[in-house]
């Protein structure tokens, strides 16, 4: 039975068996009367106002038998005080708008289904994201409901040029899905392309998220780890992307924007640049630039002036281990990498009233028992400091992992290699990067290559915000 029935007794027969509603205890139905005719309603407990669907209930009981249209469409049309009503007769998209939420009614002699949207999803308070904090600018930030998300962008772009386009994913979660953009901004080709690999997506359900979704849709090479999307939680980076010419995704469920395409100094970029002052603003562009340098050249450069004391340049003879190391530096440096990983995983799964336990017990295991211990040196344990403190100026999780990576590949090559291994790890952190292209196939480096001074300049220093923005994405 593909198609609603002009019989009740047929349509509720077919619902109640594909619905399992004696299994299922929040799959409500009920029959009334809408004049002289016989009804019957459907709808999933805990997705529908309460208060609103007593009124419209309210308002079909006191009609009289001469008052009731000879279809759905009259019946939406003259009777039914609502603003989101529709009518359906497939049975496929029927029970997708069901389980979404959707209030169903069917009356007797009637061919279509009349759905309602009186639904609201259980959400937390639209709060400032524990992740992309700003010390500055708007604490909101995007929840898990979509339509509170979209609602957040259409704040701050209220253009008639500004697009949200609904997509549906997953066999059995059928997910809602959203594509944000500026109609005369966005690249329209790949546009179309991107919206051609969502729709082809044959999949039970995106249960990562955007995740999901972005291995769904970018077959990405998996030994290059630079990131090809941007994730925020913030509704004013996210329309800043907008407005720049990018598509911003959106996954119901999800309480974070999925941004694309991306380069490598999108990824850099952050919302508090643009909060403070042009020349505070490039301070801290500039500073974590640099820091995400360090945080990759730190060890390697120790470990080969370790294993090279000739290289060591005059002056700087104090960074020499005071003691030889009883574990190889290489060693060292590794078992820290794993052992810092390893704290921030206990740390995100150790309840809160155990947080000061857990955080002192580290600093006396990792700090200074382990060097007493002779298993670490002390420089090694100071600079690891500094790489894993310095790691978090970086608000994009991805890109501190394709940091540690290629970090963990020139410690290697430079114990193995020595000086030559150093310059090949370096060579091949450049290359992981020029050689990488966005999801729009476009460079990833750009403004740098192609070369473009003005935009570069644009990236590089923090000037003053323009009477209108620009697309800076070739």
């Amino acid at each position: 039975m593909e198609k609603v029935s002009v019989s009740l007794s047929q349509n509720m027969d077919y619902l109640n068996r594909i619905l399992g509603v004696e299994q299922n205890f929040d799959v409500v139905h009920r029959t009334m009367s809408i004049g002289d005719k016989d009804a019957c309603m459907y709808l999933i407990d805990g997705f529908c106002k309460d208060d609103l669907l007593q009124k419209i209930l309210q308002y079909f009981m006191d009609m009289n038998a001469q008052d009731v249209p000879k279809d759905a469409a009259g019946l939406v049309k003259s009777y039914i005080p609502h603003i989101e009503v529709t009518t359906e007769s497939d049975y496929s998209n029927i029970l997708v708008s069901l389980l979404s939420g959707m209030f169903v009614l069917l009356v007797e002699g009637y061919e279509q289904a009349i759905l309602i949207d009186t639904r609201t999803y259980p959400s937390r308070s639209v709060e400032e994201p524990a992740k992309d904090r700003a010390l500055r600018g708007s604490k909101d930030g995007f929840v898990e409901t979509i339509v509170f998300n979209t609602a957040l962008i259409r704040r701050r772009i209220r253009s008639e040029k500004l697009r949200m386009e609904l997509l549906n994913v997953g066999k059995s979660s059928h997910t809602d899905i959203v594509l944000c953009y500026m109609d005369d901004r966005v690249d329209k080709e790949y546009l179309n392309e991107l919206r051609g690999k969502i729709n082809s997506i044959q999949a039970e359900a995106l249960t990562m998220n955007q995740e999901s979704l972005a291995e769904a849709v970018y077959k990405r090479k998996w030994f290059n780890p630079f990131p090809k999307f941007k994730y925020t939680e913030r509704p004013d980076t996210a329309a800043a992307q907008i407005l720049e010419g990018n598509i911003v995704v959106l996954v119901d469920t999800s309480p974070s924007a999925m941004v694309i395409p991306t380069t490598i100094f999108d990824v850099i970029d952050e919302a508090d640049d643009y909060y403070f002052p042009p020349i505070t603003g490039t301070y801290l562009r500039l500073t974590r630039f640099l820091i995400a340098l360090l945080t990759y050249l730190m060890t390697p450069t120790f470990l080969l002036l370790m294993n090279h004391p000739q290289l060591v340049p005059q002056g700087f003879e104090f960074i020499m281990l005071k003691e030889t190391p009883n574990i190889p530096l290489l060693w060292q440096f590794l078992i820290l990498e794993l052992a810092i990983d390893g704290l921030k995983l206990a740390a995100i799964s150790t309840p809160n009233m155990l947080s000061t336990p857990l955080s002192v017990m580290a600093a006396l295991v990792l700090g200074e028992f382990s060097v007493n211990s002779g298993w670490f040196s002390a420089e090694v344990m100071l600079y690891m400091a500094f790489v894993a403190i310095a790691n978090y100026t970086q608000a994009n999780f991805e890109l501190s992992y394709a940091l540690k990576f290629m970090r963990i590949l020139n410690l290697i090559l430079t114990a193995i290699f020595g000086l030559y291994g150093y310059i090949s790890g370096i060579g091949i952190f450049i290359l992981s990067i020029l050689l990488n292209r966005t999801v729009s196939h476009r460079s990833y480096v750009y403004p740098l290559i192609p070369f473009d001074s003005k935009k570069l300049a644009d990236i590089l220093f923090r000037k003053r915000m323009p009477g209108t923005i620009q697309n800076k994405r070739k």
